[in-house]
């Protein structure tokens, strides 16, 4: 069975294979794109941004989210009791102690971000706090502690960067394409290529950021399930985390911080009152989660 101590190699090479897949993705759309447009200078462009992309989605990511999330940092001195049950998580866990951030929002949710185990933070909403027990919460914490021990939330936070860019360059060559932008090669063979190139570069930008975002769900669907069970051991009490589940998901506030490039970080689906296919849903259901938890033999 995959646990916490043999995810964490595989986790950092997944990383590496999505980014250099990422990479080599970015050059042929933009070598498609450039040939629609007959402007080498967008493949140019599409490369450079391509790899300054990467480069901030490793380095940076973590604090690009918490800026989406309108977090702040809390210290020992002014969320004592919270640090604690981090901090005595943590040192049963193995792991450096994380940055704590907290969320204004009664909504009850976490996640969790940071390139690596000592880079990582935990963000919760003041929702969760108020709402969960302490056990429940330390299910909660056990559980986001688990995805930064096997590396899930470099995965995750860069996936929500390289998805956010392929969507970007999808949508600003769909508008160019909208607004009459066309080559200038009048040559018969020429022009016939550059017109295959063109309805392939439509469907690209129609299909990419469709592509883009169900590898980002299934990639967040399959962590869950890891580290709903890693937290399980971590705490030696499954009921804990089962009954937060239940109570978070039960809440009906939705939270109005998240938006859906960062909807599958948290440990639950951050949207409430929307029934959506099981193929685009963020998470897998809280009914299949909540029942492999009490399934557990301990």
């Amino acid at each position: 069975m995959a646990t916490l101590y043999n995810q964490a190699d595989k986790n950092i090479r997944l990383t590496w294979v999505y980014i250099t897949g990422f990479l080599i993705f970015v050059m042929g759309v933009g070598y498609v794109f450039a040939g629609a447009m007959n402007n080498s200078v967008i493949l140019y462009v599409a490369v450079i941004f391509a790899v300054a992309m990467s480069f901030v989605s490793y380095w940076w990511s973590d604090k690009i989210v918490l800026a989406m999330s309108s977090a702040k940092e809390v210290t020992h001195e002014n969320g004592r009791e919270l640090y604690h049950i981090v901090e005595n998580l943590c040192i049963t866990a193995g792991l450096p102690t994380p940055k704590i951030y907290i969320i204004t929002d009664s909504a009850p949710n976490a996640f969790a971000t940071g390139r690596d185990p000592e880079h990582g933070v935990i963000c919760l909403t003041t929702g969760i706090i108020e709402k969960l027990e302490k056990i429940e919460l330390e299910g909660v914490i056990a559980h986001e502690l688990s995805h930064i021990g096997n590396r899930d939330i470099l995965l995750s936070t860069v996936v929500v960067v390289l998805v956010g860019f392929v969507t970007l360059l999808a949508d600003w060559f769909r508008n160019w394409a909208f607004w009459g932008g066309r080559g200038r090669d009048n040559d018969r063979e020429g022009g016939q290529l550059q017109m295959i190139l063109m309805i392939l570069a439509i469907v690209l930008s129609i299909l990419a950021p469709i592509a883009a975002v169900l590898m980002q769900l299934a990639i967040s669907r399959k962590r869950e399930f890891l580290a709903d069970a890693d937290g399980a051991l971590l705490t030696r009490y499954p009921e804990g985390l089962a009954s937060a589940l239940e109570k978070i998901s039960a809440d009906p506030k939705p939270l109005t911080e998240a938006n859906r490039a960062t909807a599958h970080l948290f440990i639950t689906n951050p949207f409430k009152g929307k029934k959506v296919s099981s193929l685009f849903m963020t998470h897998p259901s809280i009914e299949d989660r909540v029942k492999a938890l009490r399934g557990m033999n301990l």
